[in-house]
């Protein structure tokens, strides 16, 4: 995918341009291609951008660290304001930023990177509790045997069994 240059957008036929997305990201861990549509429009002073996509990506579960397939459908919408960049020399070292001025910005003379916004999209649709059956149990921790009988659970805790033996018995 290529990066759309904004003033050329005032070219288009309505100030739109629409980009069919077939493509994947190196550093997104998909099992398929992220497939759809991404349609920039200039509206004078700020670009509307829109993307119908979806695609398929292996997560791993939190619960029990498998990995799973989850299919991601997304179809975000954002306006980024088209503003001339300020001279850092003239901002102030410290600013208190409003709530209003959460906004993406990018110069009228620049570029628009269209799979930068479409990663970012499919990286923000992905779930942030990634489990993999609602039903999860976990991680199959093996049961510990009779209070006569401890052996560890995982071989690197022998040291800590080994300790605590010395601990609990008495000294010579």
């Amino acid at each position: 995918m290529d990066k759309v240059y904004i003033p050329q957008l005032l070219q288009q036929p309505a100030k739109t341009l629409k980009l069919e997305i077939d493509t994947s990201f190196p550093e997104l861990n998909t099992l398929t291609p992220v497939r759809g549509e991404v349609t920039v429009t200039h509206q004078g002073t700020y670009l509307e951008v829109q993307a119908v996509a979806e695609t398929i990506v292996t997560l791993t579960c939190h619960r029990c660290l498998q990995s799973y397939n989850h299919r991601v459908s997304l179809a975000p919408q954002e306006l980024i304001w088209l503003e001339a960049d300020p001279d850092p020399t003239a901002l102030p070292l410290e600013r208190e930023v409003g709530v209003d001025e959460l906004v993406e910005t990018l110069p009228p003379n620049g570029y628009f990177y269209p799979a930068t916004w479409l990663y970012e999209q499919v990286c923000l649709a992905l779930p942030q509790r990634q489990v993999c059956d609602a039903n999860c149990p976990g991680i199959a921790v093996p049961e510990v045997g009779e209070a006569g009988d401890s052996k560890p659970v995982d071989s690197r805790w022998s040291a800590l069994s080994q300790l605590q033996r010395q601990l609990q018995s008495p000294d010579p």
